[in-house]
């Protein structure tokens, strides 16, 4: 069975493996373009990138109602356990990685912050590379372009997953830099067209990575599926 990839809007994407369904950045409440309910949404793992409220966002309320596993850096999961109540953490920090059921997980620098939404020092920021029975997936959480993604490249990507909202994360000029660097086969866009402050063309940048000839662009609208299939990645429908 392929691993499916869903977008929900945002930052938040569900990935369905044979070994565990995953919830990165649920944020679904408050979320003007999400088309699903935090009280909808099961899962065995949740992995959280940083502390802003635009990604921490139902986690907890998702975690305690389905004793799924919260995976985030030290201080965050220190503050779902204990000011959310989460029974059941998992804490790391950049650089460092952990197999789990479902995959291994490695967190990577970003350049961004993680204040929780309470105030609380969120530590710091991380992307997420995992390493999946069906391939490689870099979630690259709310980042500016760095010389560094030359190096998580290296892993070889199957599937890179990159900010281009601008104003809070690297725009589309920088997130193409970013391909560059980080030579995956295939790209996703997120964390754009969520307000008007992050409003992108995301086809015209799916154009450009195109043209360039970088990586394989999928647009997927709010809800949409990609399958990844030992390191082959294409549309559900297709």
């Amino acid at each position: 069975m392929a691993t499916t990839i869903i977008w929900h809007g945002h930052s938040t994407f569900e990935i369905v493996t044979p070994r565990g369904r995953l919830l990165i950045d649920p944020y679904f409440t408050d979320n003007p373009v999400a088309k699903r309910t935090a009280a909808e949404m099961s899962a065995d793992a949740i992995l959280l990138t940083h502390g802003h409220g635009d990604h921490v966002g139902d986690a907890a309320e998702i975690a305690r109602r389905t004793g799924a596993l919260v995976i985030a850096n030290f201080e965050v999961s220190h503050w779902m356990e204990q000011t959310q109540k989460v029974r059941h953490v998992h804490a790391m920090h950049i650089g460092g990685q952990h197999a789990f059921p479902f995959g291994t997980v490695r967190l990577t620098i970003a350049h961004h912050g993680s204040m929780l939404p309470d105030g609380s020092n969120g530590g710091n920021p991380c992307g997420l590379l995992l390493t999946l029975d069906d391939g490689i997936v870099y979630h690259a959480g709310d980042t500016g372009l760095f010389l560094d993604m030359q190096l998580i490249g290296e892993a070889g990507i199957d599937l890179a997953i990159l900010p281009i909202g601008d104003n809070y994360t690297m725009g589309p000029r920088d997130s193409l830099q970013a391909i560059e660097f980080l030579a995956p086969k295939h790209v996703v866009p997120c964390h754009y067209n969520t307000w008007d402050i992050i409003r992108q063309d995301a086809h015209g940048w799916a154009q450009k990575v195109s043209d360039e000839g970088l990586a394989t662009p999928h647009v997927l609208e709010v809800g949409g599926r990609l399958l990844l299939d030992v390191g082959a990645v294409r549309a559900a429908d297709s």
